[in-house]
């Protein structure tokens, strides 16, 4: 019935994401079920009447069941329709409080900004901030950006900029208007004219956003603008009175498609056997495909064509039912189970968990084999759907470990480089340089990355070797030598396969060291109390007393060293 198709179109366009870009062809919709209803409920008014004047009884047909299945669905688009509408509405105002916003500052600059330098810095922010906010209401554009263009006009008229600058300025925007009138003339051959459209409404408003030019070739470009404005115009105007002959090119197609399901149904009768009738579903099937290619044609003349080829497609499905009854719940059990494997596969798909996820990807296939085959019908979709969700986690594995791969080697090849120049580096006689470019190189060894497993080692090795020899080379001498010597160490161990581990052993080493000194250091105080006071015991006190405080500056310095060691 004419009803169904209706509500089952209404169903696919209300379940289109973007509802405002159905808007139209579901109040189109709406218009086609208000008049089938009316139509139905006028010739059921007819009836009874007729019936009355018989002298017969008749029972009334109940169109609620109908109206109200349309109208959940429609109500249920209004609301999503509604809800976009509202965010649309709420960005539109956002953008129109942050243009209001804009102008008030670039009021203010005209009206109290006196340095000219600062003025024309104020003035780029707020017009690349202009070009960055959306859209607004229509019914605030005209009016918003024609303040905007005003103010515009008023700052670059107020504004004292030297003669250069401002020529150069003029000449800027008038190429970036000439880039807009190139756009303009390359919709031409853009094909998709919503495409065109949103184009057209976005080069507008970037040209009225691009400030003034020079007024001799003002003229002469705002007309060409305007002409490229205008054939654009009439390009959408001419496609939308081509639609109506294309619609009925759409219209013959589909009953050359609607004659050939014909004949395709009327050889069911003859098909007796599981391989005649998969052939005729096969070109069915392709006719169907072939018919949502085709697009809409006039609006009455679609929906009648549609019902016939409906029509048709229904009675030999029905037909095919039937005879396929008894083999057909074999293999919907085959497909429920394979259904279920499918979506374990599904499941997984995503996983990075590539060892565990691969054997149970496995398992599934050798279930896979077991379970059976699900008929012509389902198996070649269900095979497609399980070996998809299987091909993407093994093309996923494959790819990951080729990018990692790949990744260490580059990582290898930056170290090589780095190595070699660290070995052709030549020493600077300033110390403070040297120490800077050895500590750059250390921090571009370590920036580097990871290498492969197998060259770690000699790689590490070769760095250490070659950086070790510079600093080897430094005439360091005293605190500053142990204090540099040991950072060096300590990024040169940062570079080292397993620093965590060498850190460690760093800083045990170093409490060790604390440790035996504080032993010493007890022991010198303990020996300081057998000291008489005699000149000769006076001698031993102070040498005692001088290794005590040798002792507290080799802790303190100890001290100073763990806490140069990273906690990794």
């Amino acid at each position: 019935m004419e009803n169904n198709a209706l509500i089952e179109e209404l169903k696919t366009l209300a379940q289109n994401e973007d509802a405002l870009a159905v808007n139209r062809e579901v109040n189109e919709l709406k218009v086609r079920f208000d008049d089938y209803i009316l139509e139905e409920e006028r010739k059921d008014q007819v009836a009874a009447l007729e019936a009355q004047v018989q002298g017969e009884e008749y029972e009334p047909k109940d169109f609620k069941p109908v109206k109200d299945a349309f109208f959940e669905l429609y109500n249920i688009y209004r609301e999503r329709r509604k809800e976009q509408v509202d965010a649309r509405n709420a960005i539109e105002s956002e953008n129109l409080k942050q243009k209001r916003n804009l102008i008030n500052r670039l009021k203010d600059v005209i009206e109290k900004e006196e340095n000219i330098g600062a003025a024309f810095t104020t003035y780029k922010e707020i017009h690349e901030a202009w070009k960055k906010v959306g859209d607004i209401a229509r019914d605030k554009r005209d009016e918003i950006q024609h303040e905007y263009s005003r103010l515009l006009e008023d700052f670059f008229y107020n504004m004292k900029i030297y003669r250069e600058l401002k020529e150069h300025d003029l000449k800027r925007n008038y190429q970036l208007k000439l880039d807009v009138i190139t756009q303009l003339e390359a919709l031409k051959n853009t094909e998709s004219i919503r495409e065109v459209e949103a184009a057209l409404k976005t080069l507008q408003n970037e040209w009225e956003g691009i400030g003034p030019v020079i007024n001799d070739e003002w003229e002469n470009l705002k007309a060409k603008y305007w002409e490229n404005v205008r054939t654009v115009y009439d390009r959408i105007n001419a496609f939308y009175d081509e639609r109506r002959s294309t619609l009925l090119e759409n219209l013959a197609k589909k009953k050359e498609l609607l004659a050939e399901a014909a004949a395709v149904v009327a050889t069911k009768t003859e098909n007796s056997s599981v391989k005649m009738w998969d052939e005729a579903t096969e070109k069915l099937l392709a006719l169907q495909e072939k018919w949502k290619t085709i697009g809409f044609g006039p609006r009455k003349e679609n929906e009648e064509v549609w019902q016939e080829f409906r029509a048709h497609c229904d009675a030999f499905f029905a037909s095919k039912k039937e005879f396929f009854g008894t083999i057909q719940e074999k293999f919907n059990k085959i497909a429920e189970a394979k259904q279920r494997i499918i979506d374990q596969a599904v499941a997984l798909k995503e996983s990075t968990d590539w060892k565990t996820t691969a054997d149970k990807l496995v398992q599934l296939q050798k279930q896979w084999k077991t379970v059976g085959h699900a008929g012509q019908k389902l198996e070649q979709k269900l095979w497609s759907d399980f070996r998809g969700a299987c091909d993407a986690f093994f093309n996923a594995r494959t790819k990951h470990f080729e990018e990692q791969d790949k990744q260490l080697e580059t990582n290898l090849h930056a170290k090589q480089t780095i190595i070699a120049a660290i070995e052709t580096y030549v020493l600077p006689t300033d110390k403070k340089q040297a120490l800077a470019d050895l500590r750059e190189f250390t921090n571009s060894f370590n920036a580097a990355g990871k290498v492969p497993m197998k060259d770690k080692d000699a790689i590490y090795n070769q760095y250490k070797t070659a950086i070790d020899a510079h600093y080897g080379k430094l005439k360091l001498e005293g605190a500053e030598k142990e204090k540099v010597m040991f950072e060096a160490r300590m990024e040169t161990l940062a570079s080292s396969p397993d620093a965590s581990r060498a850190f460690a052993k760093e800083k045990a080493d170093i409490r060790q060291q604390i440790e035996h000194l504080k032993n010493d250091m007890l022991q010198y105080e303990n020996n300081l109390g057998f000291f008489a006071k005699s000149k000769g015991a006076d001698l031993l006190r102070k040498e005692v007393e001088g290794k005590i405080n040798a002792s507290k500056a080799k802790i303190d310095a100890l001290i100073r060293k763990l806490k140069m060691i990273p906690n990794e």
